[in-house]
C-alpha cells in the first residue's frame, strides 16, 4: 500500500525563473538540487506545514512546456487574503482572479506562476 505522498512534479522551461517566483512570492524554501541521471535540472521546493514536496524540472532538449488552461493548480491555505495580495502586489505580482467568497465561508483568489501553472489561494472560514 502507498504510505504517504512525498512530491508532485511539475516541469518547467526556465528553472530559475519558476524557483524565484514560489521563493518571492509564495516564500517556499529550496530544499535541494540536483541533475538527473536524464540531465534534467531539479528543484525541490518544501512547503510549510507539509511532508509534501514540488519537484520543478527543466529537461534539456525536449519541447517547450505549454501548460493548458485549467489542467491543474496548486493550493495553499494562507491566514489573511487580503493582506498576502497586498504583499504580492509590493513583489510585483498580482492576482489573475478573485478574491471570491466561496460557499463554505472561504475566500479564494489565484495568482498566475510561470509556464502557465495557476495557483490557488484559500483563505478558510
Amino acid at each position: 500500500m502507498v504510505k504517504k505522498l512525498l512530491h508532485t512534479r511539475m516541469r518547467v522551461n526556465d528553472l530559475e525563473r519558476t524557483v524565484k517566483f514560489y521563493e518571492d512570492a509564495l516564500g517556499l524554501k529550496v530544499a535541494r538540487r540536483h541533475t538527473s541521471p536524464r540531465g534534467a535540472q531539479l528543484a525541490f521546493l518544501q512547503v510549510p506545514n507539509s511532508d509534501e514536496e514540488i519537484e520543478l524540472c527543466q529537461l534539456p532538449n525536449s519541447p517547450a512546456v505549454q501548460v493548458q488552461p485549467d489542467l491543474m493548480h496548486l493550493a495553499f491555505a494562507v491566514d489573511d487574503l487580503a493582506a498576502f495580495a497586498v504583499r504580492l502586489e509590493a513583489k510585483g505580482y498580482k492576482l489573475s482572479d478573485g478574491p471570491t467568497p466561496s460557499g463554505s465561508g472561504s475566500i479564494i483568489a489565484f495568482i498566475d506562476a510561470p509556464e502557465g501553472y495557476e495557483v490557488e489561494l484559500i483563505q478558510k472560514g
